[in-house]
């Protein structure tokens, strides 16, 4: 347990320092070349037109694709961690320690973020609308400025519970195995959890298991932001932040993605969401937020600072829970 709260420690502490580091191969990379083969492979005999007969076999395989990925992603991350404590406890809590920060993405979020606030700023739409357009699933070609504010201030605000706060609870809680088996079902709701013509059946096991993983961390980090914001300064308002909350966090599709969106909403006190464009046809959604102002590029600094301090409350709070249980237990 001493180990576990260290190298949980150790790992938000190499997030916050480092972004992703492009040139090295990423596990999260490595879930997503699984999920893909997986897919090709369980869809490969499937019949070419619509049929009762083919949605059922669709969504068989989607399930066998959850089932298939969560063991092989559980099974290598236990094998490679108990294989590194089994050589030395301090090997092993290193290897803890990297891969909690691989889990993590708070520092990925803001350089990719901070790219579209750049471009912005220099006057550059284009390249502002290529810079958000990796990091949301959104067609962008037509996005306004403001539109590619939003955008990636959506972005920003609905990752600080599925990118940073979800994965660092389950973490806590159980180690490296549980936060890599966490980040799986998220990548497969992100991959294949569209309700388009092709997923809409073979995606709906995972995107389901998505929605039960992160009930109670968004709720949870919504109110983490909640109180982020009271301690945030003049920019930000905390009383707003939870009016907001209270009133649109249900206005989406998703049971979880309008929980954290509403805060920042309501703390930023801008309005988000509205229709957007998915793969060329336009999706029809309610607004969140009250348009106090107007969204400015600002706003995305904004909002990374708020969900940079929701990230450490978290943090602490989750270290003084663990060596509080660890202590009352005798295992320090």
């Amino acid at each position: 347990m001493k180990y576990h709260i260290l190298a949980f420690g150790a790992g938000f502490l190499l997030d916050q320092i480092f972004s992703d580091p492009y040139f090295l191969p990423h596990p999260i990379r490595g879930i997503g070349w699984l999920i893909a083969k997986t897919e090709k492979a369980l869809r490969s005999g499937n019949p070419q037109e619509d049929s009762p007969e083919r949605e059922a076999a669709e969504r068989r395989q989607g399930k066998l694709l959850v089932v298939i990925v969560l063991l092989l992603t559980g099974m290598l991350t236990a094998l490679i961690l108990v294989g590194a404590y089994a050589l030395y406890p301090r090997i092993g809590m290193v290897v803890e320690a990297v891969m909690t920060y691989q889990i993590l993405a708070a520092r990925c979020l803001q350089v990719e973020s901070g790219k579209v606030w750049k471009q912005l700023k220099a006057g550059n739409p284009e390249a502002a609308r290529e810079s958000v357009s990796m990091i949301v699933g959104r067609d962008t070609q037509n996005l306004t400025e403001e539109g590619v504010a939003k955008a990636a201030i959506e972005t920003v605000a609905e990752n600080t519970s599925d990118g940073v706060i979800a994965p660092m609870l389950y973490t806590a809680l159980g180690g490296p195995v549980l936060g890599f088996l966490y980040k799986a079902v998220n990548t497969m709701d992100s991959m294949v959890g569209y309700k388009n013509d092709r997923y809409l059946h073979f995606g709906r096991a995972a995107a389901k298991l998505d929605d039960v993983v992160n009930f109670f961390p968004a709720r949870i980090s919504a109110l983490l932001m909640i109180g982020a914001a009271f301690l945030s300064g003049k920019s930000y308002n905390g009383r707003q932040a939870w009016r907001i909350w209270r009133r649109d966090s249900r206005k989406h599709a998703s049971p979880n993605s309008a929980q954290t969106e509403s805060v920042c909403a309501g703390a930023l006190g801008i309005q988000l969401a509205g229709d957007a464009s998915y793969f060329g046809k336009v999706v029809k959604k309610p607004y969140i937020g009250d348009p106090k102002r107007q969204v400015e590029y600002e706003d995305i600094r904004r909002a990374n600072r708020l969900m940079n301090r929701t990230a450490w409350i978290c943090e602490l709070l989750c270290l003084g829970i663990l060596t509080w249980v660890a202590a009352g237990c005798g295992w320090l």
